[in-house]
């Protein structure tokens, strides 16, 4: 029987990773866990090495299966692409239950409250000060990889490169500023429902921000080094989808929990 390939589809060797990046998760939640009850952080530094080490072990394997191999066949980005929408629509409806928190609290508020939103003795964020400014960011950047996008459809490689650099560079500042936003806080996340759901909601919007952010790094290095062809390119395309996500999700929050839930 001839080895020769005669299908479009690529068959994925065996890899390590899956596995290795399941036990390394789950060895960074035990170890979190255990620094939330015994303030011992060990553990949960271990696991993110243990984890990082993996993603970016994993990764290289999908770019080296990709730019030397030429497995990505137009069928394969089909169905790549199919993968990363419904994995972003599975990442709506992971904000949709945080919304649903937000809102069941903000119009349903209970006399523990004091039957009044935001509740009593809560001292919101001003939202035309920090939270303004982070949307400016978002939506600047929104921009920028738009342009990055466009310029790599063209060939331009130089603009996409600087378009990304202002891209990483926005969502770095607009985690510094998120930081800074928390430190300088009224309330905490315990003790009241008012500050559960804002960090929960905020909190994780803004990891998504510091994964998308990593994520268009990674793609800026790879511009960078010439892997991107000007008709095969989905990796950026991914992390295009996925910033204007991050976007979207943001002009929500900003909308009900700076300005009407203030």
């Amino acid at each position: 029987m001839s080895a020769e390939k005669k299908h479009d589809y690529h068959l994925v060797d065996p890899s390590p990773w899956p596995i290795y990046v399941s036990f390394s998760s789950l060895f960074l939640a035990i170890g979190t866990v255990y620094y939330l009850h015994s303030e011992v952080s060990w553990g949960m530094y271990l696991g993110f090495a243990l984890l990082f080490y993996g993603v970016y072990m994993w990764f290289r394997d999908v770019i080296i299966e990709s730019v030397d191999h030429n497995h990505h066949t137009p069928v394969v980005k089909i169905h790549l692409r199919y993968g990363m929408t419904l994995f972003i629509a599975s990442e709506v409806m992971f904000f949709v239950a945080w919304f649903w928190a937000y809102f069941n609290a903000s119009l349903f508020p209970t006399e523990l409250m004091g039957n009044v939103w935001p509740p009593v003795d809560i001292i919101t964020f001003d939202p035309w000060d920090i939270p303004l400014i982070n949307t400016l960011i978002l939506l600047l950047s929104g921009t920028t990889v738009t342009w990055a996008h466009h310029a790599l459809e063209e060939g331009d490689r130089e603009s996409f490169v600087q378009g990304l650099a202002m891209t990483v560079v926005l969502g770095f500042s607009f985690s510094l500023l998120q930081i800074y936003e928390y430190h300088h806080a009224s309330f905490d996340f315990s003790g009241n429902i008012y500050g559960a759901v804002f960090y929960m909601a905020t909190g994780f919007h803004g990891f998504h921000v510091v994964v998308g952010t990593i994520f268009l790094a990674v793609c800026w290095w790879r511009g960078k080094t010439g892997h991107y062809k000007k008709d095969e390119f989905f990796g950026f395309e991914a992390a295009a989808w996925y910033w204007h996500f991050v976007d979207v999700v943001w002009l929500f929050l900003f909308a009900s929990i700076y300005v009407w839930g203030s």
